[in-house]
């Protein structure tokens, strides 16, 4: 890939626009249009699409593993039996927010609780993003507790501002090179990206 090139991304929802982004421009692209399917039964519906577009634009897709097999390889062969060269099939395993927890320093420090607490292997865990929003319960700041993890009895997984904290924490401190040390499927991503 040229340094300066655009790559496209259809992602399940807003926190994973903001990996998306921050990935492409780590491995030297431009961001171009970014779409929100918000969930993964949208982004698989127009998955052949992408992959036809990938013909004229580079194109990633970026999708949490989930409980939905039980490894990325598995997922990526069941969704993508062929490709086209410049599209790149991301797999968070088991979802973004264990890329997130890779990188161990920034996010206690976003979050303001001890480094100790983050798991030392985020992708073993089998909900990355209730592994946060707990961790979050425990912030030194209020408004982090308060906002980013749901009020007992809602019904919710997580807070009202979940998606803007986490937002925030990938475009100011959120450092994929480091996280890529701790996750295998973030790793891979961007050896992907940067082969496109």
């Amino acid at each position: 890939m040229s340094v300066g090139s655009t790559i496209c991304a259809t992602v399940e929802g807003s926190v994973d626009e903001a990996v998306a982004k921050k990935l492409i421009a780590h491995v030297g692209a431009s961001p171009g249009e970014i779409y929100i399917k918000h969930g993964k039964t949208n982004v698989r519906k127009g998955l052949n699409g992408y992959v036809t577009a990938a013909r004229y634009k580079r194109w990633m897709v970026l999708i949490d593993l989930d409980q939905d097999a039980d490894c990325a390889p598995l997922l990526r062969k069941d969704w993508l039996p062929a490709s086209e060269p410049r599209f790149c099939f991301c797999v968070a395993v088991r979802a973004v927010e264990a890329w997130l927890l890779a990188d161990a320093i920034h996010i206690s420090r976003y979050l303001e609780i001890d480094q100790t607490r983050i798991p030392s292997n985020p992708e073993e865990l089998p909900d990355p993003k209730a592994a946060v929003v707990e961790l979050a319960g425990g912030s030194r700041n209020r408004k982090i507790r308060t906002d980013m993890v749901p009020r007992p009895g809602s019904g919710r997984k997580t807070g009202p501002l979940y998606p803007s904290f986490m937002t925030e924490f990938i475009c100011r401190l959120w450092r994929p090179d480091r996280a890529a040390e701790r996750s295998e499927s973030l790793q891979y991503a961007i050896e992907r990206l940067r082969r496109l």
